[in-house]
């Protein structure tokens, strides 16, 4: 029969009266001390639904008694141990499946372990359901444990429930207190109430009401209550018990289970890295952690393997102490991210994330409410009291999501982090925050964020972003501020360049000023890349191939227009005069013999490192750094760092991260019997640098770009042809993905087309090998990007990296790419127009035609691609 909205009870006419009535759409939370006490309600409640027709569900997903029998209700079990978003999840499902107008018991959220709903998350629980159950005309009782939980759960469920209720219990006898009735008003409704036989009557006396409220501390409903909640109840009485421990009054298995327990709900889940977290860090060091978590929640990743990595070392020796540079890092934890999701109305667009199919649909809108979203007063106080702690120090905004750096998954690159200059008034300082803040969360929903969680396969876990702010490395020099040296490096190195170098021995990419330079492809410039057994090998063979390809631009803060800025190289070094020079740079004598004989004055030094590799420990610093690294992680290791030195001539290395690489190391594998191949079968030949798993393998598919024919293309054109080559690399024209070579003129992916192919990370990532020819110009040499984000890419991907030097000492047939068969056309119709520029060549096109292999050894540096007959 249709539902009379008109009248809706609770099962006690005379709570009805309290409350004026219930109403379709009303959430009806009970706060008590004791589940007994709120089953008495519910025993009416579920009894007058029953007794009226009406479909009652009862969601149990908790581990006390049952407050519905299943002869009352429809019982929906649901688990929380997959996590907060799988729980929700479940929930909203069973909402969607049942419709409009049922009746809803939930069990005690106050029951659920704090390792999957802490107090942040119990408010986004509340913000998101009670609003949709409220849409479908339902009436819902939810019960909670006063006093329990801290504001960040209290607030939220105040602000968003119906009927907010507070019972008591004194000597047995029932009170009800309701703090909250939305849109109905009665003289004696927000009074206390005492249940005789079927009245509640109001509570006059004033003794009376204090005697019954007295019993239950004060709760205020203010940030600074100083109530807390179970997560950080929980921290106080680890701390508690540690201290115990000293005092001779607690074991160590109980010191033991407060730590794993305060690992869990503070460090990480991720079972890899919380095996090394339980390996190495102490309560001691978690609760040191704490105290610079804000507030609540999970620290993510790039925090972990931050705060490992200088754990694993500290253990490993006492020296590293004196060589490592001290952080005063702050985590803001990841529940923050998941209640300004929810408080700017973005959650349902994210979604649609677990969609494979649609999983962008939205992400544009999402990411605009993100950049434009507010935060919560409290949380815009504990702000302000961080950025007053680091005064106007440079900081950066680091990401540090719960999936990022972990093993198998290094979101290298795949989430933005923002230096904050911090300069100025305190507003100002806050408002540049704020955004920074804003920035990071937004780029968890990026295209190709969201496109690298969907080719790793991790569409469907829950991807909370906190955030690792940490005082910039460097010093000032006049208005500008940055480190002596900053880089990336690697426990094995992909690329041998000599046979001298050891791969196991590690390799770094190093810059002077920010990191900036080092760990994102810069299109403009160079890096010093370093083999850590044999630090002062070059690739370069020449003096004059040394200048041409040091490092020209330096990143800095810049605190007169407080913001990120470039500057050339010469510049810098002259504004700032206290720079140790002779460290980082080498005197160019024969510049300074050509500007002597043209009577002009020059600037000497070209930056190579030399001195510093050369005359101080750092090289060898680095690598066993970096050995003792893989050791503990049992993979090999990537970590970025900087170097300052001291006014005493010493150094200090400050580690801002670690990550483990998944790295597939050589193996064996077949190569060609030369003797069998004419000069007409070598369809290309390289001798470095190549960088990747050795391997041989069939090529199904080549897309070669021609670099005669790109060279006279204007930018708007080469930015059309990019687009072509990543519709071409995803075209699945018949049967399987083919294995594709991507062979090109300059960098691939480069921002600037007059020096590549400006192509997206989305394009080259379903390749197999990646060729970049060096016939742009003259000048320009491939940047094989060891520790950038673009090579992690690779590296992540398996794919292979090949340049080639056709007007040097490998070979190209262009003859063979130029004149085989394209078929473009045919497997893009509409970017015919194109086939001057873009050939599309499946070798084995045709009965009996030859396939095309290669054979690729890094060790060797040696590349061959060749026509297989027969």
């Amino acid at each position: 029969m249709p539902f009379d909205r008109s009248h809706i009870s609770t099962g006690l006419p005379g709570l009805d009266q309290v409350f004026t009535g219930l109403r379709a759409g009303d959430n009806v939370v009970w706060q008590v001390d004791s589940l007994d006490d709120y089953a008495a309600f519910v025993a009416p409640f579920c009894q007058w639904a029953r007794s009226n027709g009406r479909r009652l569900i009862y969601f149990r997903f908790a581990k006390h008694r049952p407050l519905c029998e299943p002869s009352a209700a429809e019982v929906r079990e649901v688990s929380p141990e997959a996590g907060f978003e799988a729980f929700i999840t479940q929930i909203h499902d069973v909402i969607e499946e049942v419709g409009e107008d049922a009746f809803y018991v939930f069990d005690s959220m106050s029951d659920l372990s704090l390792e999957r709903i802490s107090d942040r998350m119990l408010g986004n629980f509340f913000v998101l359901t009670c609003p949709y159950l409220f849409t479908l005309n339902t009436i819902a009782y939810h019960v909670l444990l006063r006093n329990y939980h801290s504001f960040h759960a209290s607030s939220p469920i105040a602000q968003t429930t119906q009927i907010l209720v507070d019972v008591y219990n004194l000597r047995g006898q029932l009170y009800l207190h309701p703090r909250k009735v939305q849109h109905r008003y009665a003289p004696t409704m927000h009074m206390l109430h005492v249940w005789v036989g079927d009245d509640f009557r109001p509570v006059t006396e004033s003794y009376i009401t204090t005697e019954v409220l007295a019993q239950a501390p004060w709760a205020s409903s203010t940030a600074g209550s100083g109530r807390v909640g179970p997560w950080t109840r929980t921290f106080q009485e680890a701390h508690a018990m540690l201290r115990a421990a000293e005092r001779g009054q607690a074991t160590a298995k109980q010191v033991d289970e407060a730590r794993a327990l305060t690992r869990r709900i503070g460090i990480t889940r991720d079972e890899r890295l919380a095996e090394l977290a339980d390996r190495y860090l102490t309560l001691e060091d978690i609760l040191r952690i704490r105290q610079r978590i804000l507030p609540s929640g999970l620290i993510g990743g790039k925090a972990v393997g931050m705060l490992l990595a200088r754990r694993i070392l500290n253990d490993q020796s006492a020296r590293w102490a004196t060589v490592l540079e001290p952080h005063d890092s702050f985590y803001i934890a990841s529940e923050n991210f998941y209640t300004y999701l929810v408080q700017n109305h973005v959650w349902l667009l994210r979604q649609q994330q677990k969609n494979s199919e649609k999983f962008l649909d939205g992400a544009a809108e999402a990411r605009q409410r993100m950049f434009m979203g507010t935060f919560p007063e409290y949380m815009k106080e504990r702000f302000q009291n961080m950025l007053d702690y680091f005064g106007n120090s440079p900081i950066i905004v680091r990401s540090s999501s719960l999936l990022e750096d972990a093993y198998g998954n290094t979101f290298a690159g795949k989430y933005d982090s923002v230096f904050c200059a911090n300069q100025g008034p305190r507003h100002i300082r806050v408002d540049e925050f704020l955004q920074a803040v804003r920035r990071v969360y937004a780029s968890s929903m990026s295209e190709e964020a969201l496109i690298y969680r969907k080719e790793r396969r991790v569409l469907h876990k829950d991807e909370q972003m906190a955030l690792l702010v940490q005082r910039v490395s460097g010093a000032r020099n006049g208005s500008l501020y940055f480190p002596h040296v900053a880089g990336v490096a690697l426990s094995h190195n992909p690329y041998v360049w000599d046979k001298s170098i050891d791969p196991h021995a590690g390799v770094m990419r190093m810059v002077f000023g920010l990191g900036t330079r080092a760990v994102d492809r810069s299109d403009d410039d160079y890096t010093r890349v370093v083999a850590l057994n044999a630090p002062t090998k070059r690739p370069e063979p020449s003096f004059d191939d040394v200048r041409r390809h040091a490092q020209r631009r330096v990143d800095v803060l810049d605190l007169e227009t407080n913001q990120l800025a470039s500057y050339d190289f010469v510049d810098v070094a002259r504004r700032c005069p206290d720079l140790p020079l002779p460290m980082l740079a080498s005197r160019d004598e024969e510049l300074v013999r050509r500007a002597a004989e043209r009577g002009q004055e020059t600037f000497p030094w070209v930056l190579t490192f030399d001195q510093m590799l050369e005359k101080t420990a750092f090289a060898a610093d680095m690598r066993e750094m970096l050995h003792v690294l893989q050791e503990a992680y049992g993979s090999p290791v990537e970590m970025e760092f900087t170097l300052n030195f001291l006014h005493d001539g010493s150094y200090r290395i400050n580690l801002l991260q670690c990550r483990p690489v998944t790295m597939a190391l050589d193996g064996p594998f077949e190569r060609p019997d030369r003797s069998h191949l004419g000069p007409e079968d070598i369809v290309m030949e390289a001798r470095g640098a190549v960088v990747g798993q050795g391997r041989s393998a069939i090529i199904d598919r080549v897309i070669y770009v021609s670099p005669a024919a790109y060279s006279r293309l204007g930018d708007g054109q080469r930015h059309e042809v990019a687009s072509v080559i990543g519709q071409l690399t995803r075209a699945r024209d018949r049967g399987p993905a083919p294995a594709i070579m991507l062979l090109g003129p300059g960098r691939w992916g480069t921002s600037t087309p007059s020096l590549g192919v400006p192509v997206s990370w989305k394009a080259i990532s379903p390749v197999s090998v990646l060729c970049e020819i060096v016939a742009m110009h003259a000048d320009l040499v491939p940047d094989v990007s060891l520790g950038t984000h673009f090579f992690n890419g690779l590296i992540e991907m398996e794919i292979l990296y090949v340049a080639v030097f056709p007007r040097g000492k490998d070979s190209l047939n262009v003859d063979y790419f130029e004149r085989a068969p394209n078929r473009l056309a045919t497997v893009l119709p509409d970017a015919s127009r194109w086939a001057e520029v873009i050939r599309v060549i499946d070798p084995a096109e045709g009965a009996g035609a030859p396939r095309l292999h290669l054979c690729a050894d890094p060790m060797d540096q040696s590349f061959l691609c060749y026509l297989k007959r027969g």
